[in-house]
């Protein structure tokens, strides 16, 4: 078997290391470097201090491929480019093609922000200063995603912004020194589950029992947000091992398995219910909209979702939902009852077919004996009836309201497939 294509990433970015802000731009590489057969054999995120950055270059330099995101700004701790023309003993130099572009783009920004050209010159310069034999790829910002062939390894430096990496990306995989990386690679068959309901324990055990990995079939097994996402990687001449071993997986946890491809949930339950032509509506307590963002972040919801409440207060759940206050008094705000009648009245207020709500208690305070932190109650109305769910939460505030927007999506699911 041929060696395979090995990949570094390197996210810089002092902000990265210091927590202020979460590295979206590594895991995205790498998944994307996975689909085409190469390996990514770690992500590294650094922050700015020259020796650090330097570091990691020289270190990803010893693979076939270094992906680097960020530190191609204007400012003066925008250093990948200088410092990856350092590692690899080139010199800089302007191009006057790429200077030209990041100019007009940098007058727009000036001219709209009513400040001077004068500002932002010497930046232009700065960015567009490349290694000698590299070359750009495009402007989405005035950052230029930037290929260099070293012979041994092929380096490619993006945008630190997720939006300009993710459009940019795409067009450096097709330049000459990546397809000749991917002419390489050996990507490998994939096949995926998607499970609703089960643990990542009893998932793994499942694998164990179905005689687990095996030659030419590798297995990751991963939990997010109260779902649990299982991927085969599958060689050439293992397809029936690896057919086996996923008909074994789905016999053991068929009741729980949601989905087969990498579709979103949001997505497969816009889908779901355009196929029936129904539309939904969302009313939110603990989760404050999450439900709705998840929906919207999917393009063409708009034909499926018609909008949420966010009926944080007792007062709002009343008046714009019209939960009945003795409801709200006897039972309290994190209740079936409640949830139950927020749902009925997002159907009645927003002219949903379908409609779902969620309520509870979030943290980390407001919890009491009766109804501790993480205590949430889900309820989903339509047409075809209504269903209902308790859960109780384990985790900090963000997790559980994440996780209950995930449960809110899976109980529409639920509601309009009858399983």
């Amino acid at each position: 078997m041929a060696p395979r294509v090995r990949a570094a990433i390197v996210a810089s970015g002092s902000e990265l290391v210091r927590g202020d802000r979460q590295d979206r731009n590594g895991p995205h590489l790498a998944g994307s470097l996975l689909r085409h057969g190469i390996d990514p054999v770690r992500i590294t995120v650094v922050g700015d201090e020259p020796a650090e950055l330097e570091g990691a270059l020289r270190s990803g330099l010893e693979e076939d491929l270094l992906v680097v995101s960020g530190g191609l700004g204007p400012t003066h701790d925008d250093r990948t480019i200088e410092l990856l023309a350092h590692v690899t003993g080139r010199p800089l130099a302007v191009d006057t093609e790429l200077a030209s572009g990041i100019e007009t783009l940098s007058r727009r920004v000036a001219k709209r922000l009513n400040r001077p050209y004068a500002d932002f010159a010497g930046g232009v310069l700065k960015q567009a200063a490349l290694p000698a034999g590299a070359e750009w790829v495009g402007l989405v910002g005035t950052a230029p995603a930037v290929v260099l062939d070293t012979g041994a390894c092929v380096a490619v430096a993006l945008p630190g912004p997720p939006r300009e990496l993710q459009e940019l990306w795409p067009r450096v995989l097709e330049t000459a020194p990546l397809l000749a990386l991917r002419g390489r690679a050996q990507a490998p068959g994939r096949r995926v589950l998607r499970l609703f309901g089960v643990s990542e324990s009893a998932v793994a055990q499942a694998l164990e029992a179905a005689g687990g990995e095996s030659e030419g079939v590798a297995v990751t097994i991963c939990a997010r947000d109260f779902e649990i996402h299982v991927d085969l990687f599958v060689e050439a001449g293992a397809e029936a091992r690896a057919a086996a071993l996923e008909a074994a997986l789905v016999e053991a946890n068929e009741r729980y398995v949601f989905s087969r491809d990498e579709r979103p949930t949001a997505e497969l339950v816009l889908d779901l219910l355009r196929a029936q032509g129904l539309t939904l509506g969302a009313a939110e307590s603990c989760t404050g909209g999450l439900v709705a963002a998840r929906l919207t972040d999917v393009p063409g919801s708009s034909d499926v979702f018609v909008g949420a409440v966010v009926a944080y207060s007792n007062e709002v759940k009343a008046a714009q939902l019209g939960v009945p206050e003795a409801v709200l008094a006897e039972h309290g705000a994190v209740s079936e009852q409640v949830a139950a009648a927020m749902a009925q009245g997002a159907r009645a207020q927003l002219g949903a077919d379908v409609a779902v709500a969620v309520t509870g208690v979030a943290g980390p305070g407001g919890g009491t004996a009766a109804k501790p932190v993480g205590l949430v109650f889900l309820h989903a109305a339509g047409p075809a009836g209504e269903l209902a769910r308790r859960l109780d939460f384990p985790g900090d505030r963000d997790t559980i309201r994440r996780r209950s927007a995930v449960a809110a999506l899976h109980l529409v699911r639920r509601l309009v497939t009858q399983t």
